[in-house]
């Protein structure tokens, strides 16, 4: 196994283990974490919105939020990591949470694309030339009528999307359980 079928196969169960350390180090307050859940829920907004399109393994995933930014399931997710660092009020929690999210994404994202060119080969490297990587383009490029798709809540309930809207509450519940615990 290499080191990036490491990362991408155990990405979550580390993300656990850094979970327990982070929230360690937090210093929550109301006001963090009420923007913290702000922040969050946009990052939960895009992660849901791209579930609802994408078909994985099945067939190159290139409409809705798709045709915009090559992942949007991980731009949501740094979104909803920055969310959680404000929600910890701690520069260090921050530090380790999004420093794990650049370094494990950034080869998740690439050992996905390497995976995607070969099940997919030119119809990905014409789709990879007109969408970027990870920061979504403003505007949409044309695409054939083939790759139009829409939403469906069925999709998004198959990609099993709702466990991050579930983690995220269970952090804040952390959160606030701390913050409690700290002003009793």
């Amino acid at each position: 196994m290499t080191p990036l079928d490491f990362l991408a196969r155990w990405r979550v169960r580390i993300g656990y283990l850094l979970a327990v350390l982070v929230l360690f180090l937090s210093r929550p307050e109301p006001r963090p974490i009420v923007i913290g859940t702000c922040v969050g829920f946009i990052g939960l907004a895009i992660r849901a919105y791209a579930a609802g399109y994408l078909h994985k393994q099945a067939v190159l995933t290139t409409a809705g939020p798709y045709a915009r930014t090559r992942n949007p399931l991980y731009f949501g997710s740094s979104i909803l990591a920055l969310g959680a660092a404000i929600a910890m009020n701690s520069w260090l929690s921050a530090a380790l949470l999004l420093f794990y999210f650049a370094l494990v994404y950034t080869l998740v994202m690439r050992r996905e694309e390497i995976e995607l060119r070969g099940h997919h080969g030119p119809d990905f490297d014409a789709y990879a030339n007109s969408v970027p990587l990870f920061f979504p383009r403003l505007t949409a490029p044309k695409q054939p009528a083939a790759t139009i798709g829409a939403f469906s809540w069925a999709q998004y309930q198959k990609n099993h999307e709702y466990q991050a809207a579930l983690g995220f509450l269970l952090l804040l519940i952390a959160l606030i359980l701390i913050w409690r615990l700290h002003v009793a």
